[in-house]
């Protein structure tokens, strides 16, 4: 110790501590330096990200953001992107916007959350969802379940109308059915009133668009609504006839009792 301090009091001792105290100074600015050119390289360098094309509204779905394209593939610096910015449109997938997105604005993780099981954010577009109450044999009650497809039966009691409008045979009313959709996704179906093996009514919520949504309300109070379950796979349109009982036993076309309860098909 005593060697070092009388080595450093002597002029020789001093300017070799100098240089040396220069050399490790000009080292750690030359490390700062190259760590402040990468630090900009690695902010200048693209990087792609999810921005909304349109407005995006609180409970849409990822599903829907996805298919019906609501973004744009951007490409900005690394220093623009925001935390959590989404890159890859199947980060979206089971998931829901958890707030307003605005159009121009990145996604990011925080913009999404885990998809609820709220209807709206099944619903696009015109598609519409209604409820309907159905006993258990009109609406396969205890049978049919959240996700399978059925067709619709629409049934009224008809009175045969001349051209000009009024009833024909006294007025009387004539039982028809028909066939007025196919394909309709079930969003839900609730347990029979009573609980399970209880042969009460049960709601049954269908996925439907506006018009078929006002066709469904106006049958079901005051006609009757019919399910039938489609196949799970390979299932075929149907020609949606008219049935009457001058169709089923006397085998009238459909279109000639159309006619005659007042139709113009």
């Amino acid at each position: 110790m005593e060697h070092a301090q009388k080595f450093i009091s002597t002029r020789k001792g001093s300017l070799l501590l100098g240089v040396l105290a220069a050399v490790i100074a000009g080292a750690l600015i030359v490390v700062y330096v190259n760590r402040y050119r990468s630090s900009v390289r690695a902010q200048g360098t693209p990087v792609t990200v999810l921005v909304a094309s349109s407005a995006i509204a609180k409970g849409t779905s990822g599903q829907t953001v996805a298919s019906k394209e609501l973004f744009t593939v951007t490409t900005v610096r690394q220093s623009q992107l925001l935390t959590g910015a989404i890159s890859d449109p199947s980060n979206l997938v089971g998931k829901a916007a958890s707030r307003d997105i605005y159009r121009g604005q990145q996604l990011t993780a925080a913009d999404f959350s885990a998809s609820a099981t709220a209807l709206p954010s099944t619903l696009t577009g015109h598609q519409r969802a209604i409820t309907v109450s159905l006993d258990p044999s009109h609406g396969l009650v205890g049978q049919l379940q959240a996700g399978e497809h059925v067709d619709v039966y629409a049934g009224f009691n008809v009175v045969a109308v001349g051209t000009n409008g009024v009833p024909q045979s006294g007025g009387q009313s004539t039982p028809a059915l028909k066939l007025i959709m196919q394909d309709i996704d079930v969003l839900g179906v609730s347990k029979p009133s009573g609980g399970l093996g209880a042969s009460g009514s049960a709601n049954v919520t269908l996925k439907v668009d506006a018009a078929q949504a006002a066709q469904l309300a106006f049958t079901s109070d005051n006609g009757k609504i019919w399910l039938a379950l489609r196949p799970s796979a390979g299932a075929r349109p149907a020609q949606p006839a008219l049935v009457t009982a001058d169709t089923i036993l006397l085998g009238i076309p459909p279109v000639t009792v159309e006619r005659s309860l007042g139709g113009h098909r």
